[in-house]
């Protein structure tokens, strides 16, 4: 069974940091491109970054560029998401998701993923 777990998110205050892993069951990573999205109270789930199988690029949204850092260890089978400089409105639920592309580059488009993990909170507050 194909598997994505995130790791548990929390609460964290703002200007903090915070590492979201999101580790593969059932299959292997290597060939596949993921993302990390979020969804915030009555807002549309939105890409923030994703990284291309086996690395060779990274994509950020504008709004996180600076502060988040997303990573693979495919030999753990797992990527990461460095989340420095935490503001209120990065509070939100966080996905990882995995699509398979013809092309080298991911994209931060949901369509370009097939498989999700269950998502985790991450709420930033004093």
């Amino acid at each position: 069974q194909l598997q994505l777990v995130e790791s548990v998110g929390g609460l964290v205050q703002p200007g903090g940091s915070l590492r979201l892993s999101c580790a593969a069951s059932g299959f292997t990573l290597d060939y596949y491109h993921i993302g990390w999205f979020r969804q915030a109270p009555g807002k549309e789930r939105e890409g923030v970054s994703c990284i291309s199988n086996y690395g060779g690029s990274t994509n950020y949204a504008d709004s996180v560029k600076g502060r988040f850092t997303i990573s693979r260890d495919n030999a753990k089978n797992t990527v990461y998401l460095q989340i420095d400089s935490l503001k209120p409105e990065d509070t939100a639920v966080y996905y990882c998701a995995a699509g398979l592309s013809l092309f080298r580059v991911c994209v931060l488009s949901r369509s370009g993923y097939a498989y999700w993990g269950q998502g985790t909170q991450v709420t930033v507050s004093s």
